[in-house]
């Protein structure tokens, strides 16, 4: 059991894993202690305050550099002192700045070393492999080269481009809250 664990999530935008994580686990197996976007207009903030949880709005054009805003991302961290703090769509490159002062893990849409970055979806589905998949990695300053924490592949077999994205949008929740419980009880 993981519990007493706390954990802020950093978001972009809808917030589908962000709400499957404070459904499937806050105050049941963890406490979600904050919740934090880059997004002003992000309706994953709505979900957070739906639960109670405290949001943060970093807005990255405040800043004139990645590492001002990283900093700023780090000051209101440091605060709730979490377990680990998981970056659940939260679509910023972050700098070591970040990495080398917070414990974090990333959801990555493909297998990775495969198709690191943007549009890594479509990549992998239009790459010659059979499967794609889902890694949850540890955050470094490598982009998306951090060590595995689980993966999981997904046939591409009998999928067009749109149901393969709506398979890997259903499935990566499932393996985000996996590699949660599995690092918190590590």
């Amino acid at each position: 059991m993981i519990k007493n664990k706390k954990i802020v999530i950093l978001f972009s935008g809808e917030g589908s894993n962000l709400s499957y994580i404070l459904e499937a686990l806050h105050k049941k197996e963890l406490e979600v202690v904050m919740a934090l976007t880059n997004n002003i207009n992000a309706k994953g903030i709505n979900i957070a305050k739906s639960y109670g949880v405290p949001v943060e709005i970093v807005n990255a054009k405040d800043f004139s550099s990645r590492e001002a805003f990283d900093a700023e991302v780090v000051k209101q961290i440091e605060p709730y002192a979490p377990d680990l703090t998981v970056l659940a769509g939260f679509m910023r490159i972050l700098t070591p700045v970040f990495t080398e002062n917070i414990q974090a893990i990333n959801l990555h849409p493909s297998l990775l070393p495969r198709h690191k970055g943007l549009r890594a979806i479509e990549n992998s589905f239009e790459d010659a492999y059979d499967v794609g998949g889902i890694t949850i990695h540890h955050v470094t300053s490598d982009l998306d080269g951090g060590e595995v924490i689980v993966q999981r592949e997904i046939s591409k077999e009998n999928f067009t481009l749109e149901g393969y994205t709506k398979e890997v949008k259903k499935v990566e929740k499932i393996v985000l809250a996996e590699a949660i419980k599995k690092v918190l009880k590590s």
